[in-house]
């Protein structure tokens, strides 16, 4: 297969790349998916042919996304994400909480989103200064 990209698309595929197998295999420990990997491994052994150099380097014979690539700002937008989803999930499952529900419905939606919104707005103003657990 033959793919024809633009410079600053390679570069931005590379960050797709990561990600996709970051969250993929960044929870597994040594149980790794090894084929996302491999496919880590082939697109980024292209840097090389496209003077990127400094993104790859050699680890125990397969080239792997470099230490300058991991620490160029990727796992800020991987932390972004984190916390967005965190805040999303969580005022998603107080208001089904609240609401009495276990799912999301066609019926319960306007009222979800409602409940969602006042949750996100809290999160937004205090992060999780105001959530307690009861024990």
């Amino acid at each position: 297969m033959e793919l024809k990209l633009s410079e600053k698309q390679f570069r931005r595929l590379l960050d797709l790349v990561y990600v996709g197998n970051w969250v993929m295999n960044s929870t597994r420990g040594e149980d790794r998916i090894r084929e996302y990997d491999d496919v880590e491994s082939t697109v980024f052994s292209n840097c090389i042919d496209h003077g990127m150099i400094p993104l790859v380097e050699s680890y125990r014979g397969e080239l792997i996304p470099s230490r300058a690539f991991a620490e160029g700002g990727i796992h800020e937008a991987i932390m972004a994400y984190e916390d967005t989803m965190f805040f999303e999930i969580l005022a998603q499952e107080l208001a089904l909480r609240d609401m009495d529900s276990d799912a999301p419905t066609p019926e319960n939606y306007e009222e979800l989103r409602e409940r969602m919104d006042m949750y996100l707005g809290e999160f937004e103003q205090h992060g999780t200064d105001h959530i307690t657990v009861e024990m």
